[in-house]
């Protein structure tokens, strides 16, 4: 007994096993996380290494080489980079996807131990980090005060930090911006010198005065309680009173030598809103958790924190992940639903039953819903991209139970009991249903093998639509055929006349659709050739078509975001800085009124600003975050918004050079595409002058945008050079007497105050008015062995020279990289276009080019989308193959797969949309959904043949028969596609190229399919019956001359 069979002869059963299916999908929905894309880890690992006062040279000598030369063994290593910039070392690891980060991340660490010897002396422990999407905040808030400012950051650290650590789901919150407090022993050094101490003496002399001690247990009778020596300063002032040495018999307190003033570290990097310095704070969720509902909870607990917060402090939000996760998902969630209404309508249209139309739409929930259960199972979440495919498969998963029904809707018409209409009737189509099932997955289940990027981004693509179509198919066979047994009646003659105008209009227009259909049908087998050649050259004509589309990587979407960066001239101040960034923020303002807030921050990073360092934060750049409004409440899209900032920008000469970027550093696929062009090479001088050389060929280069050398150019800095034989001659070396110089300049951290639960440097150096000038550096007091005081003039010589702030490596070599955005531009016509001009300077043999960027992304995705192809058509023909048994059918079927992509190519350049990796995905889709008509058409044809039609009369009344199964599926295909390439919600711009591409192959591959495959059928089974006739003859003769003989 078939599965069908049982169906109809179990209702009962059937139905409540699709009832128990829909509560388990319904079920999983509920306890779903709703995130923007699915969990990600990203193959990379950074190390990195913080060095105050090294300039980049010393960093990349002392630590980045050491750090690669450890790292280079690592498994699995795909690529590795660096950037040695002042005070900081960053080694990028790159490495295949798929590897397992925790076993590398072992790796990585047990090489840094291996290496941690040969670093120098107060360098900071290595630290290692694995970038995952968790790291990109959900949520960004902007904290500004007046009175308060001072203390902002440990207000936003005890009022809102702490508290939010509580609140479920948040991984990590990072504060930037604001000084922090610190205490500061600005020591005189004439009054040093004068009373013989030194900054190392003033420094241990706080340390061991500031110093809480367990004594010991002091026994009381029966008892035994602990004594504690407490002799850590209570208030900064006690600093003043510390004794810091003797002279002549007297005390020397430090306040006789020193200044002790409790304020405000020096702030490296700062942070305005609106003018107003301010704090940021970023908050991160942890792995897994649910996005909207975190962020749901922080808003609803800042709400309540506010209230604790001084009266002057105001705070703002910049940037909310959840809204626009939110506002994504609504828009797919709308789009399935038109999507639905649209297969609807299709389906009423052609049958004309509200029964039938129940049936087969009562297969969407059933099967969509299935999604859910496996996202749940699977550990994955409600995305983009999960939902997407929900909107991709809405056309497909009611295809099959169309081919059912309207197959046993004949079977009703032609007198049969609903039971054997619905026995028979799936009987006959089964095999095909289950055939085109084979070659839909066969087109989704390889996109999980994909790796990088894609991988990620289709690989749930793969998997539910694989799901989906597959419980679909089991519906259309059990649950479709058992309900059309139930609801089910043939109409008879006086129904029909009943029926009202509409209907009785559809169903003239039908019957005269097949009539003209089986016309041209019977005209076509007649005339095969010629038709075989008009299609031939409308598929060639296409191919002209193709160099016209435009191409690249990913497409962009308008995420309501802009960055800004700005490099002024180096060596500049940071306050010379803000004044001129906050210039640049007032004309953005008043020229774009679509600016909603705008985030400058500049100056260097600190050591515990990690983001900062990431993005190279130095004391003359600025780096802004633009928030707009809406794209709904304004006219003009982010891309053009950042035109028009690059073009005021291009008017200022203040500025060594400026990046506008649409999307923000944070937009992932969402921002723009970006050429790297990398040149390697030993000597920067001569590297930098042929990137400079190419900067200008590729600005001269239609559709660029942003073309800069990433290479700062040589700033001045001042060098100590000791005579070792003066140091020697004074006891001295070269590593003490650097030491002395660190002492003074950057400062000695002495001890911590610890007040209130917080602890806070204390810092001793000299003052201002000592280190700020090359006399003052020369006038710096060393020691000898013997304690004399030396001037650092008499045993060094200070001057100054140039050096580059930042080197960076790849592969272990230096480079220099040449950065590009497009825009408006085909990506390859552009790439070729800097070859072109990379071949005409003629560069030396000592630096190599390669390229990088989205570029690279572009031409290994090209190359896996090629393999995924001949894969996809490898499958596809070999599933049909051994339905049809028979090599030469599915070559049939197959040869409208050409006119699929001619509709590709046609709808492309009809609505201007680039050829990209999605669209590449849709029409890789095509392969699966075109051939499912063709096997319809086939496999009914071979029936009727087997009962005894002829070729002509088979190919004529089959086609007639499946014109209507043909056209329902193809509609409802096309219009649960066509919502996704017309939607303009946030995030749309993503799926819209596979819509469009879906819609042009699948329309203009329908009418070519119904035609072309009939007359290429035609036209070999004449072949083989003329064999045949041939062999017939043959052997006739044969016999003839054998009873002759």
């Amino acid at each position: 007994m078939k599965i069908y069979e049982i169906a109809v002869r179990k209702p009962i059963s059937t139905l409540l096993i699709f009832v128990g299916v829909l509560l388990f999908g319904l079920y999983s929905y509920q306890k779903l996380a709703r995130d923007l894309y699915p969990e990600m880890e990203f193959p990379f690992i950074t190390v990195f290494t913080y060095y105050q006062g090294a300039n980049a040279a010393d960093i990349e000598n002392t630590i980045t080489k050491n750090l690669e030369n450890a790292l280079n063994t690592t498994p699995d290593l795909k690529q590795l980079t660096s950037r040695s910039q002042d005070n900081f070392s960053m080694v990028f690891l790159e490495f295949d996807w798929g590897t397992n980060l925790d076993e590398a991340s072992n790796t990585v660490r047990d090489a840094l131990a291996r290496v941690q010897k040969s670093l120098p002396e107060g360098v900071d422990q290595p630290l290692i980090f694995k970038f995952n999407a968790n790291m990109i905040p959900v949520l960004e808030y902007s904290v500004t005060a007046k009175e308060s400012f001072d203390a902002l950051p440990e207000i936003v650290e005890d009022v809102l930090v702490n508290p939010l650590n509580r609140v479920n789901g948040i991984g990590a919150i990072n504060v930037s911006g604001g000084a922090k407090r610190a205490i500061q022993v600005d020591v005189d050094p004439q009054r040093l010198e004068a009373y013989r101490l030194t900054v190392e003496q003033v420094g241990m002399a706080i340390s061991k005065e500031n110093r809480n001690m367990p004594a010991g247990i002091v026994e009381l009778g029966t008892s035994a309680v602990p004594l504690r020596v407490e002799a850590e300063f209570r208030a900064s002032e006690e600093l003043d009173s510390v004794v810091v040495g003797s002279f002549k018999g007297h005390q020397i307190f430090l306040c006789d030598v020193a200044r002790v003033n409790d304020s405000l570290a020096s702030q490296q990097l700062v942070v305005k809103r609106g003018g107003q310095r301010s704090v940021k704070m970023s908050i991160q969720k942890q792995s897994g958790g649910n996005t909207v509902t975190i962020v749901r909870d922080i808003v609803k607990e800042l709400e309540t924190l506010k209230a604790n917060l001084p009266k002057d402090v105001q705070i703002e939000q910049l940037f909310n992940s959840a809204e626009f996760i939110e506002s994504s998902l609504n828009s797919l969630g709308r789009t399935v639903m038109y999507a639905g209404l649209f297969v609807i309508l299709v389906i009423l249209f052609f049958l004309g039953r509200w029964r039938a139309t129940f049936i087969i739409i009562i297969t969407i929930p059933v099967s969509l819903i299935v999604a859910f259960s496996y996202l749940y199972l699977s550990g994955n979440t409600i995305n983009i991209i999960s939902l997407s495919s929900l909107s991709i498969a809405i056309g497909m998963v009611v295809d099959d139970a169309i081919v059912v029904l309207e197959n046993i809707t004949s079977q009703l018409e032609r007198g049969s009991s609903p039971r054997e209409a619905a026995i028979y009737g799936t009987n006959e189509v089964g095999l095909a249903v289950v055939a085109t099932t084979l070659t839909v997955i066969a087109v989704f289940l390889p996109l999980t093998m994909l790796e990088g990027m894609s991988g990620i981004m289709f690989r749930p693509l793969g998997h539910i639509v694989s799901i989906v179509i597959t419980v679909s198919t089991i519906s259309a066979l059990t649950l479709t055929p058992m309900l059309s047994s139930q609801l089910l009646r043939a109409r008879r003659k006086e129904q029909l006349r009943r029926a009202n105008r509409v209907q009785r209009a559809i169903g003239r227009m039908l019957g005269g659709l097949d009539n003209l259909y089986a016309r041209v049908l019977t005209w076509t087998a007649h005339h095969r050739f010629i038709t075989l050649g008009a299609a031939s050259l409308i598929f060639v004509a296409s191919l002209f078509l193709f160099p016209m589309i435009k191409t690249e990587f990913m497409p962009q979407s308008d995420n309501s975001r802009i960055q800004v960066k700005l490099t002024l001239p180096p060596g500049v101040s940071s306050a010379y800085t803000g004044e001129l960034a906050e210039q640049v923020e007032r004309m953005i303002k008043e020229e774009n009124p679509e600016v909603k807030v705008i985030v400058l921050s500049y100056g260097a990073a600190g050591s515990d600003d990690l983001l900062a360092a990431f993005r190279g934060m130095k004391s003359n750049m600025v780096d802004m975050d633009i928030d707009l409004v809406k794209p709904g409440e304004r006219t003009r899209s982010h891309v053009e918004i950042s035109d028009a900032i690059r073009r005021s920008l291009g008017q200022l000469t203040e500025f060594d050079r400026f990046q506008v970027i649409a999307g923000g550093a944070q937009g992932g696929s969402q921002g723009a595409a970006k050429i790297e062009v990398q040149l390697i090479g030993h000597d920067l001088e001569e590297t930098a002058r042929y990137a400079e050389l190419l900067a200008e060929k590729m600005r001269a280069i239609e559709g660029t945008r942003d073309v800069e050398v990433k290479n700062d150019p040589p700033q001045m800095q001042y060098n100590v050079r000791f005579d070792r034989s003066k140091l020697a001659a004074a006891g001295l070396n070269s590593s003490t007497a650097a030491a002395y110089v660190r002492n003074r300049i950057n400062g000695l951290s002495a001890s911590k105050y610890r007040e209130a639960g917080s602890e806070y440097d204390i810092i001793v150096r000299y003052d201002q008015a000592h280190r700020a000038s090359l006399e003052a550096l020369n006038d710096i007091t060393l020691y000898s062995s013997t304690g004399q005081p030396i001037k650092l003039s008499e045993v060094a010589q200070v001057s100054e020279f140039y050096a580059a702030p930042s080197i960076q490596h790849i592969n272990r070599k230096r480079v220099m990289y040449v950065n590009s955005g497009i825009y408006r531009a085909s990506l390859s016509t552009v790439v070729d276009q800097i070859w072109e001009a990379v071949n005409e300077l003629d560069m030396p043999s000592s630096i190599a080019v390669s390229m990088g960027g989205t570029a690279k992304d572009q031409g290994e995705t090209n190359s896996d989308m090629g393999q995924l192809l001949l894969l996809v058509l490898a499958l596809v023909y070999i599933v049909m193959a051994s339905q049809f048994e028979s090599f030469k059918e599915p070559f049939i079927i197959m040869l409208s797969l050409p006119f699929a992509f001619t509709g590709v190519i046609v709808a492309l350049m009809i609505t201007g949309t680039k050829l990209n990796l999605i669209s590449m995905i849709g029409g890789i889709m095509l392969v699966g959904i075109v051939v499912k008509n063709g096997i319809v058409l086939v496999d009914y044809t071979n029936l009727l043949r087997e009962r005894g039609y002829s070729t002509f009369r088979a190919v004529v009344e089959g086609g007639k028969s499946r014109l209507r199964p043909v056209l329902m599926t193809a509609l409802t295909t096309i219009l649960g596609m066509l919502p996704l390439a017309l939607s303009s919600g946030e995030g749309s711009e993503m799926w819209r190229p596979m819509g469009v591409a879906v819609i042009g192959g699948l329309t203009f591959s329908t009418f070519l399919t119904l035609i072309v495959v009939p007359a290429v059928y035609t036209m070999f089974a004449s072949r083989g019956i003329l064999s045949h006739r041939k062999k017939h003859r043959r052997a006739v003769v044969r016999a003839a001359k054998q009873q002759q003989a």
